[in-house]
């Protein structure tokens, strides 16, 4: 295993266990802040596998992720909104 693979591992095992742990439990509020974590760290270990690859190609899905991440949380909190 590279040390790009064991980063990733570490990443998804130790952060993102309870990034969706946060998403899934808790208020609306809670939930929200556990899908943005989730999006930011879902385009890091995407960013450590195309560099562990060593394929520059896969960047472009990590960096569009991140745009539609942002996009979607906004779609979220507008109909949070609503629901005030």
């Amino acid at each position: 295993m590279s040390f790009w693979s064991v980063a990733t591992l570490v990443l998804m095992i130790g952060a993102l266990g309870p990034a969706l742990y946060l998403g899934l439990r808790g208020g609306p509020l809670d939930r929200l802040v556990g899908l943005q974590l989730a999006g930011s760290l879902l385009v890091a270990v995407l960013l450590l596998l195309a560099h562990g690859f060593a394929q520059s190609s896969y960047v472009f899905v990590p960096l569009v992720l991140a745009v539609l991440s942002f996009a979607g949380i906004l779609v979220f909190l507008r109909l949070l909104e609503t629901r005030r």
